[in-house]
């Protein structure tokens, strides 16, 4: 028996902000979560899998468009027609959406029920499902608990929208133990919600396959499903599949050997070569830091809307399968290096101090903290969206702290310490 694990599809997810930037692919990246369900049904059709298991958001919101939910229950049709069959379960962005309330499924597609823990048995398989959908967006209650016992003599599947116990970007909803999950007893714990895939167990087997398609620069790298095969009611093999069709890519440029400003582009041409190698086919949308202490430094930071066009233009010159999101800059002087915190001054104790808080738990949460207020007194606009300023996310705030270093301390220094 074989069955594959998905979740977090998104389907018609929006992309914010897409406009913003000069040559973004709009309609390609908007369509790409369609393309990648297309993926993964057929994944399921090439492996012959017996159940297709979808751990919630499969939609975004309250779509009012109801092409989003003919798309899906079209692509499960070309499942039944190969006796695949579908357990599904809402998650929160299903919950508030009209096409979870309204749209009728294939028959070989079973969603659990939002009411209350139920089991869905296979009698062919030899599978027991477990798991209760989202009724409300904001489900605050452990449902893990309430799930009924394993089934003897079958493979006992259970699924669950959640992020146990936190997980930084994602709220917490569902939350349980990873004891509780183990208790029930089950072979296979199905999990969606978190975007990232995470193997939690293997005895048993407990795992985020994380979504199917990055939606934005936050969302990097491989993307998909996990294929599992069972034979005499044990795990053989679990595999991570990519499904992914836009690849997003954090891109850090190494500019430390760059003698000159001109070099700016020559290596990053370089990284951004073997990124687009690595996503094999896929349109590669990046993110480019340019890092290092280099002596390009100071050109850079002199006249950096140049260089960053020049950057653009690297995907002019690769083709269509690359899109250069955004370029931000964290190089520093050769002479800041090991110097700065050295310093008997305010910018060396500005360095000191940024330099600690960022592996300082405690300080980071009493930084959040403070934000608390600030954060909601920010404009929706502000708040909401792929690069919104998340001032309750220390991951975030880390990332923050990098800006604050490289700008306000260059700053600080002023052009004479530029070599």
């Amino acid at each position: 028996m074989k069955f594959v694990h998905a979740a977090d599809l998104h389907i018609d997810s929006p992309l914010r902000g897409l406009d913003r930037y000069p040559g973004a692919p709009v309609e390609q990246i908007r369509g790409a979560t369609r393309r990648a369900l297309e993926n993964l049904v057929n994944l399921c059709l090439a492996e012959e899998v017996d159940l297709l298991l979808l751990a919630g958001d499969i939609y975004d919101g309250d779509w009012k468009d109801y092409s989003t939910g003919l798309f899906f229950a079209a692509q499960l049709s070309r499942l039944r027609a190969a006796r695949v069959d579908v357990v599904l379960l809402y998650g929160n962005h299903d919950a508030e959406s009209n096409i979870t309330r309204h749209l009728e499924l294939p028959e070989n597609a079973r969603r659990l029920d939002p009411r209350r823990p139920e089991s869905i048995v296979f009698e062919r398989l030899g599978v027991a499902v477990h798991g209760q959908s989202f009724a409300t967006k904001a489900v605050t209650d452990d449902l893990a608990a309430g799930y009924p016992d394993a089934r003897a003599g079958l493979f006992n599947i259970g699924m669950l929208h959640t992020c146990l116990g936190g997980r930084e970007g994602h709220d917490n909803y569902a939350p349980c133990s990873l004891n509780t999950l183990v208790g029930k007893r089950y072979d296979y714990w199905a999990l969606g919600h978190v975007h990232t895939r995470e193997v939690l167990s293997r005895d048993p087997y407990i795992a985020f396959p994380g979504n199917l398609q990055g939606r934005h620069a936050r969302e990097t790298g491989e993307k998909g499903a996990l294929l599992v095969a069972v034979d005499d009611g044990r795990i053989t093999s679990v595999e991570h599949r990519p499904l992914d069709v836009v690849r997003w890519s954090a891109c850090e440029v190494d500019l430390s050997a760059a003698a000159s400003a001109d070099d700016i582009v020559d290596l990053t041409r370089e990284e951004l070569e073997r990124r687009l190698a690595e996503a094999d086919g896929r349109t590669l949308a990046a993110r480019v830091f340019l890092c290092g202490a280099t002596k390009a430094h100071a050109a850079l930071r002199a006249d950096f809307e140049r260089w960053t066009g020049q950057i653009r233009a690297i995907a002019n010159d690769l083709g269509g399968a690359l899109w250069i999101e955004r370029v931000l800059s964290r190089t520093i002087s050769p002479l800041q290096v090991g110097a700065l915190e050295e310093r008997d001054d305010a910018i060396g104790q500005l360095t000191r101090s940024l330099r600690a808080l960022r592996d300082d738990e405690a300080g980071l949460s009493s930084l959040l903290r403070e934000f608390a207020s600030l954060r909601n007194k920010l404009p929706v606009e502000a708040r909401e969206g792929d690069d919104a300023i998340r001032l309750d996310d220390p991951a975030f705030l880390r990332e923050a702290l990098d800006d604050v270093e490289h700008t306000l301390i260059s700053r600080l220094l002023g052009a004479s310490d530029a070599p």
